[in-house]
């Protein structure tokens, strides 16, 4: 069964696009243009995407909040010039408007899958990878301080963090960091990855004046200083 979309949006017109573009797809779509309904949904629905009109007043606050809590996915549609604002509050995609409607449906699709995809089985958590004082949950996007507080990763800062883990000691390049999330729907750039980077220091507790676990190389890009292992 196709997962349910809210959209949130206090534009009609928006609605109507975004409605047309999903229910002849498949999608199961539900409306909301408060906070309040959109939250009534959340709680109500098994909602699997968010789609959100970034223009909203409260539309970064709302996905700064979902993205702590939530695994569902999120894609923020609006200007160009709120791309990188939308990406840094957890936004895991951003959609220009106006927008195709093939393409929203293209990056609904992959994003629903990859939700679901990340989403516990009720298997036994088999893939932990430990660095420094952290624990990274594989199959459910969250990171574990030595205290045993979690917090969950976004799609594109779990994606960074493996490229780091996975070369840990070798400084790489923010050519060499595209190239290696090229595979995510939004295209990243210089920009994003710094962006990329920020967010994942504050959840790493990293103090980006003076970082220890990712190591701003000048002139040459960044270096992930932890080795990561299994989790006993």
């Amino acid at each position: 069964m196709m997962p349910c979309v809210l959209m949130v949006s206090d534009d009609p017109l928006i609605r109507e696009q975004l409605q047309a573009a999903l229910i002849p797809a498949g999608f199961e779509v539900r409306c909301a243009d408060t906070a309040e309904q959109a939250e009534a949904c959340l709680s109500r629905f098994a909602v699997g995407l968010v789609l959100l009109e970034a223009r909203w007043p409260d539309a970064l606050a709302l996905t700064r909040a979902w993205r702590e809590r939530s695994e569902v996915g999120i894609i923020l549609i609006g200007e160009e010039a709120q791309r990188l604002d939308a990406l840094e509050c957890g936004a895991d995609d951003f959609l220009t408007h106006p927008f195709i409607p093939r393409e929203l449906l293209a990056r609904s699709r992959n994003l629903l899958r990859r939700v679901q995809h990340a989403q516990p089985v009720g298997q036994p958590d088999t893939h932990l990878r430990r660095f420094a004082d952290w624990t990274l949950d594989t199959d459910r996007r969250r990171l574990k301080a030595c205290d045993g507080r979690e917090t969950l990763l976004s799609h594109g800062e779990f994606q960074l963090l493996n490229v780091f883990m996975r070369n840990s000691g070798h400084t790489l390049s923010r050519d060499q960091l595209m190239d290696q999330l090229r595979n995510r729907e939004w295209m990243p750039n210089d920009r994003s990855i710094d962006v990329l980077v920020g967010r994942l220091r504050r959840k790493l507790h990293d103090d980006p004046a003076e970082p220890e676990l990712i190591i701003t190389i000048h002139g040459a890009g960044y270096l992930f200083t932890a080795g990561a292992s299994l989790a006993a």
